[in-house]
């Protein structure tokens, strides 16, 4: 079975505890199919903006969600989540690139005139 399932192109809705295949609850499919794109494993860059000690998710799966990262590291560009799933806390890490006021507006100006 576990053979199959890492073959297996599209989100598999089950993760293994002590061994045993445990499925998503329907709530949990849909935390994780928000971060993701169907058929792709892969959570995508999210993007922030610093201000002041605040971090304001501004684009990326991450927006709106700010509420579960519990840890930056903006060296890294990465961001630590707690999730609940099949009842125990899940810590994983995404990419979040947090960026100063000033950088944002010389990253926007550098677009422009590309």
């Amino acid at each position: 079975m576990q053979q199959y399932l890492l073959r297996m192109d599209d989100f598999a809705r089950v993760l293994s505890q002590d061994g045993q295949f445990v499925p998503l609850a329907k709530e949990e499919v849909q935390l994780i199919g928000g971060f993701t794109h169907r058929g792709d494993r892969v959570v995508p860059m999210s993007e922030a903006l610093k201000d002041g000690d605040r971090v304001v998710v501004t684009a990326g799966p991450l927006l709106g969600h700010e509420g579960l990262i519990k840890t930056i590291n903006r060296r890294k560009s990465t961001a630590y989540l707690e999730l609940d799933l099949c009842g125990r806390r899940v810590t994983t890490r995404v990419g979040l690139a947090v960026l100063s006021k000033e950088q944002r507006v010389m990253r926007n100006h550098r677009r422009a005139i590309a």
